[in-house]
């Protein structure tokens, strides 16, 4: 799964794996949605991380 991004991705790398918008990402990552690491005022999201939050999405109802 997402085999074509590095380990660690952009705000925008994540925007483009999931086809969402900056605001969208922005406020999951605040709302600790997706786990990230914040260097100064940069995100980081491991690909881990961004797996972890698709796997705990895979099989819920729940919708964003």
């Amino acid at each position: 799964m997402f085999d074509e991004y590095k380990d660690v991705l952009s705000v925008n790398e994540v925007c483009e794996a999931l086809s969402i918008g900056k605001n969208s990402l922005y406020e999951m990552l605040h709302n600790n949605i997706i786990k990230s690491i914040k260097i100064g005022k940069k995100y980081l999201i491991p690909k881990i991380y961004l797996i972890d939050f698709i796997n705990q999405y895979r099989y819920s109802e729940n919708v964003l």
